[in-house]
């Protein structure tokens, strides 16, 4: 089997070219695909006072609202979640629904103003995602924002850390 490899390299490196030498693998571009080096989304995640919080993408402009883990813990079981209505404009601050749990009711309220594009309609067969995945499954609406720059008068989540502690 070698004498067979040594006779394959010295017919290769006779006809001048290299059996050794393989030729530079090149990544497929997908069809269609043209990168944009530039096209940067950024996702920034901001809380209120009243234990809301909102994911928001630039790029889309959407705002997609929850309440915290500290919310849900201080709820407890969660039985019923009124949301706001599709296509309803609202107002940062404005009451946009209510969770009720075993222990409380409390209500929610926009952390930024805009036009609610999409409700969570998992929650009316299941508030309990409240309580399981508040800020992933249990995600309450979310909001096409009118104005983003009303983001940088919620709190970061170090400074919401900070309120829930001076909270108990």
């Amino acid at each position: 089997m070698p004498a067979m490899m040594f006779a394959a390299i010295r017919h290769a490196s006779r006809s001048g070219t290299s059996a050794l030498r393989a030729a530079p693998r090149v990544a497929p571009v997908a069809r269609g695909f043209r990168p944009t080096p530039f096209n940067r989304t950024l996702i920034t995640k901001k809380y209120t006072e009243d234990h809301e919080a909102v994911i928001y993408d630039d790029q889309t402009k959407i705002g997609t609202v929850t309440i915290t883990d500290y919310a849900q813990s201080s709820l407890g079981d969660v039985v019923y979640v009124e949301l706001p209505q599709t296509g309803t404009e609202i107002e940062k601050g404005d009451q946009i629904g209510a969770v009720e749990s075993v222990k409380a009711a409390s209500d929610i309220f926009a952390p930024v103003s805009g036009t609610v594009e999409q409700i969570n309609e998992t929650l009316n067969d299941q508030p309990g995602l409240l309580n399981k995945s508040p800020e992933e499954k249990g995600w309450l609406c979310k909001i096409k924002v009118s104005n983003p720059s009303e983001l940088d008068e919620l709190m970061t989540e170090e400074e919401y850390k900070k309120h829930c502690e001076s909270d108990h």
